[in-house]
């Protein structure tokens, strides 16, 4: 017997009042307890379900998607980026998949703006001090950090997010340089005074700042590799709110380890959640700035995500291409 309406199955616990709306429109059997579903739970959930709304904790690779049921035909991400898809093989196997773009420029860019001075004026350190007692009072030399006015800001991917910090960095007096792909349009760079740099290697080696800011796609893993992070001015601090997989991080805990960089301030990590213990050392003196994930973490980010999820899935049942389609050639 068909299905009066579809099943959408959710892998973890979304805001209420996208709850709400799915069970509205769909047959939605949601994460109430937001546990992360395991590979096997993952694997009955494909098999079961005709929308399938995953998120970056569900590694829906080649192998489980190959477990996919017939009745599956889209994959409706929850989230930006789709690097826990193998979107290869979904779309060889007939799924489409989709994803929730724009909606997290302003609050990603807003969260790698916030670590820049965080680090620059270690911030966190400071507040650490606070809590812990050990602030005695005002002293000239003591908590220094350093001023970013005039500093040359290297953005590494000028999309949207790389944008929207380019406009948050011009507005602290930080001098913006960027590399990607494709060198941005005429205007974007005439509206950001932005400097284009066609080669990586000279850029870093040029930057007070380094913020990662593009999308973690087979050709950017390890973009900052051990030989490209050896660029880096010993004052030069480094940024990531995109992925933790771009950077080398064995290798950039080496540099921190060795003082051979300024520092670094992350919120995402390769093997996330998993942080690695010479991280949280380096992290305790202060050498490094470790948030866990949040640069996208708003109330308004997080509904906005949502509605774009369920646009897209009412769209695309409703025999209509749905507008965040992502095909293996965007990648």
């Amino acid at each position: 017997m068909a299905r009066i309406r579809p099943l959408v199955i959710v892998t973890r616990k979304l805001p209420d009042i996208v709850e709400t709306r799915m069970r509205e429109l769909f047959d939605a059997r949601l994460n109430v307890d937001d546990r992360p579903m395991t590979r096997s739970e993952l694997a009955a959930a494909m098999g079961e379900a005709d929308v399938l709304v995953p998120t970056v904790t569900d590694r829906v690779d080649a192998e489980l998607i190959k477990l996919a049921g017939p009745q599956l035909r889209l994959i409706a991400n929850f989230g930006n980026g789709v690097d826990n898809i193998d979107v290869t093989a979904a779309t060889e196997r007939g799924l489409t998949v989709t994803n929730t773009p724009g909606v997290l420029t302003e609050d990603t860019a807003d969260m790698t703006m916030a670590i820049i001075l965080a680090v620059a004026r270690r911030i966190v350190e400071g507040a650490g001090a606070i809590s812990s007692g050990e602030w005695s009072g005002w002293a000239p030399t003591w908590m220094l950090g350093r001023r970013i006015t005039g500093k040359r800001l290297g953005i590494v991917g000028m999309g949207r997010i790389g944008q929207a910090l380019a406009r948050r960095a011009r507005a602290f007096g930080l001098q913006i340089h960027y590399h990607n792909r494709r060198r941005a349009a005429a205007e974007i760079e005439e509206e950001l005074e932005a400097t284009y740099w066609e080669s990586l290697d000279q850029m870093l080696a040029r930057m007070d700042v380094v913020s990662v800011n593009c999308p973690h796609t087979p050709a950017t893993y390890h973009l900052l590799s051990a030989r490209r992070l050896k660029y880096l001015r010993p004052h030069a601090f480094l940024v990531n709110t995109a992925r933790g997989e771009i950077i080398d991080e064995a290798a950039l805990t080496k540099m921190l380890e060795a003082g051979e960089i300024g520092g670094a301030g992350l919120d995402v990590f390769e093997h996330e959640p998993a942080v690695s213990k010479r991280l949280l050392k380096l992290a305790e003196a202060g050498r490094v700035t470790l948030l866990p994930h949040m640069g996208s973490a708003t109330n308004e980010g997080r509904a906005d995500m949502g509605d774009k999820v369920i646009v897209n899935v009412k769209a695309f049942l409703d025999g209509h291409q749905p507008p965040d389609r992502v095909l293996p050639s965007m990648l």
